[in-house]
């Protein structure tokens, strides 16, 4: 038991941590320090997502083989599609690229110049789900083209520490409590997500009667595309 002594004394802190709590605040000099990977989340314009939704009917090459999902279905775009979905693509990269100067302090040399070496659409059902993975080249995106309310209700329902179901979970690293090892995402429709491709997610499953379609793509740059012939001809 604190005596009257000791009481009075803890009381006294308290009046004056309360008083300074109401002053001005010191103003102090203060660097943030960005770590980890840059994941940026846009929303694309309606006539991006129309146009997805038109090129996504001519989608038909089986891409499940080249990829770590359990998922009922998903279709390669045609590089036709690819070729007339770029030109509303590139204008999201660029801002990826401004935000990323912006996230190291530092500006580009050069501006990467990118290209798209894969894009697929993906229709994901009742208890699908995409296991931890990553993917080739410098980035990856992800464009969300419907969320169904059956899912979004069973999403909004969930009580938990993950993503919840029919979310995208992005990891990077490991460390103590404080340090921010996890992104969790539950996309609306037009959502657009870009993040270096070698970076660990996976996508939830859920218990919904319903499909959840999103368009993938792994895009490449300049330098990669060089290296690559380099080692074909030395091979």
């Amino acid at each position: 038991m604190m005596s009257e002594k000791d009481l009075k004394e803890f009381e006294d802190n308290i009046r004056m941590a309360t008083e300074n709590n109401k002053k001005e605040p010191e103003k102090l000099e203060v660097t943030l320090y960005n770590w980890g990977p840059c994941v940026v989340k846009f929303k694309i314009k309606d006539n991006f997502k129309q146009l997805l939704l038109a090129e996504a009917k001519d989608c038909h090459g089986d891409f499940s083989d080249h990829l770590a999902g359990q998922l009922d279905k998903e279709l390669s775009f045609t590089t036709d599609s690819k070729n007339r979905i770029l030109p509303y693509l590139a204008p999201y990269l660029g801002a990826y690229d401004n935000v990323f100067e912006q996230f190291q302090n530092k500006k580009y040399e050069k501006k990467p110049e990118y290209f798209m070496s894969a894009m697929w659409i993906n229709y994901q059902k009742q208890y699908d789900f995409n296991p931890p993975h990553d993917h080739d080249g410098k980035l990856s995106f992800v464009i969300y083209l419907s969320i169904p309310e059956k899912l979004k209700k069973e999403n909004k329902d969930y009580i938990g520490n993950s993503c919840g179901p029919g979310g995208i979970q992005i990891m990077y690293g490991e460390g103590p409590r404080g340090c921010i090892t996890n992104f969790s995402h539950f996309p609306e429709e037009g959502d657009m997500l870009i993040f270096p491709a070698w970076v660990k997610h996976w996508v939830s499953p859920y218990k919904s009667d319903c499909v959840r379609v999103s368009v993938s793509g792994n895009i490449h740059d300049s330098a990669q595309l060089n290296n690559i012939e380099q080692h074909v001809k030395e091979k």
